[in-house]
């Protein structure tokens, strides 16, 4: 006899066709972007929306497209799952080859189903590389033609940062710092663990994202939640939702700012010194909510994950609430759009590209799972003036989605080369993509 096996109700719903009924965005193109979002009530029911691009990759000869004005060209290519990017002084381009750890605290129930459903389509369910690998272009022709493994035997590496001549690596657990010579292509050193930091067999958000203080003197860390809104219990949240301020001198940390659902990118701001973080804000309350966005970071500062968002605006879901920390909440600076899934920040510095994108953010947008339609799957950049958003977003890279809405690839990092080009990861479709000034016509 054949053994029947009981899917959770949520796959067989899924299975039959029932999703086709979720929730749906009602807002205009860009009512979730800028200063002040539209916030339309919360749209609640038995099952998230789940709409997934299907991960395909780059057929042959095909690009994304660029701006009027710009032109794109692949970097690297051949590369596995590469999410984050680091330019050293020499110009030598790092990739983290990384992907999601195992997390057997998260493999039953529902929303363990859920997440390796979202794994799967979107091409994340692959075991990780766990390493960093160098690109070099000898030639000057923006290709990088050395490829070589700079670190290995990693666990899903995100972050790098370098001071002087100390390579400091964030793992999803912790912190090593290792030794570096300028040209060198290979660290075979063993690294010395410096910080520990929130994993766990949960590990919800794994990314950990790292920036130098401009002194060197203090590494500051993004850590993400243990979940979607609380779920787990706040006991799993203990030290993260925050980012974390390092001092490298005494080795003592301490929690910099807080309430941030999944802060990934970092920067320092150009014109005003202050530091700057893209944050993923939470899911299953409806297609227009809650917006991801980019703020600066305040010290200090509760940005009211999991009890609200944008400010006051109470989470039903959370029990028990917190009323004090609610009343502390500032809302964030700058919207980026519902469920784009915002992950890349780089304030432009360089010259190379037209004037007009000099001292403002580009931001590499993952791409949603849970909106109709699709939202993200681009790069945007938004201009800054005195230190503050100043405009609408503008796309800087779109067709990551072709017309049956796959996705050929997903924007993750996004960084400045040291010719001042910007350098993209794609990690759907394993491409460091090159963004340069478009020849001029004859």
């Amino acid at each position: 006899m054949r053994k029947v096996v009981a899917l959770p109700l949520l796959a067989v719903l899924l299975v039959s066709g029932f999703a086709a009924s979720a929730d749906e965005s009602k807002l205009p193109p860009g009512a979730s972007f800028g200063p002040n979002p539209t916030l339309p009530e919360p749209h609640s029911s038995l099952l998230p929306t789940i709409h997934i691009a299907t991960a395909t990759g780059w057929p042959a000869g095909v690009t994304p497209t660029p701006a009027a004005g710009l032109a794109v060209k692949a970097f690297a290519s051949g590369l596995d799952h590469p999410r984050w990017l680091y330019v050293l002084p020499n110009g030598d381009v790092l990739v983290a080859e990384t992907n999601t750890p195992p997390q057997p605290g998260e493999a039953g129930g529902i929303r363990g189903w859920i997440a390796g459903l979202v794994l799967k389509r979107a091409g994340a369910d692959a075991p990780t590389a766990n390493r960093i690998t160098l690109l070099r272009d000898t030639k000057g022709n923006g290709v990088a033609d050395v490829q070589t493994v700079f670190l290995k035997g990693l666990n899903s590496p995100f972050g790098m940062a370098l001071i002087g001549d100390n390579l400091y690596v964030a793992n999803t657990d912790a912190i090593l710092r290792f030794p570096y010579k300028s040209g060198e292509t290979e660290i075979t050193a063993p690294g010395e663990k410096v910080m520990d930091l929130p994993a766990g067999p949960i590990n919800h958000h794994w990314t950990k994202n790292i920036i130098a203080s401009p002194d060197g003197k203090r590494l500051y860390v993004t850590v993400g939640s243990n979940s979607n809104v609380g779920e787990n219990g706040l006991a799993a949240e203990e030290g993260r939702a925050a980012i974390h301020e390092l001092d490298l001198a005494t080795g003592k940390s301490r929690i910099f700012a807080s309430g941030l659902r999944n802060p990934n990118g970092l920067d320092w701001q150009p014109q005003s010194g202050a530091l700057w973080t893209t944050v993923n804000e939470r899911d299953e309350i409806g297609s227009d909510l809650v917006p991801d966005y980019m703020t600066s970071v305040k010290d200090g500062a509760f940005y009211g994950w999991p009890f609200s968002y944008y400010g006051q605006h109470v989470d039903v879901r959370v029990s028990p609430q917190n009323p004090e920390l609610v009343a502390k909440a500032i809302a964030p600076d700058y919207a980026l759009g519902a469920h784009t899934a915002s992950l890349g920040l780089d304030f432009y510095r360089g010259t190379l590209l037209p004037a007009h994108y000099q001292g403002g953010a580009f931001i590499g947008q993952h791409g949603s799972w849970n909106r109709r339609p699709f939202s993200g799957y681009k790069v945007i950049y938004v201009p800054f003036a005195d230190g503050k958003p100043s405009g609408a977003p503008e796309d800087v890279l779109t067709g990551f989605l072709d017309d049956k809405e796959n996705a050929r690839g997903r924007p993750v990092g996004v960084v400045t080369d040291k010719s001042g080009a910007l350098l993209v990861a794609d990690d759907v479709g394993n491409v460091i993509w090159r963004v340069t000034p478009a020849a001029p016509k004859p």
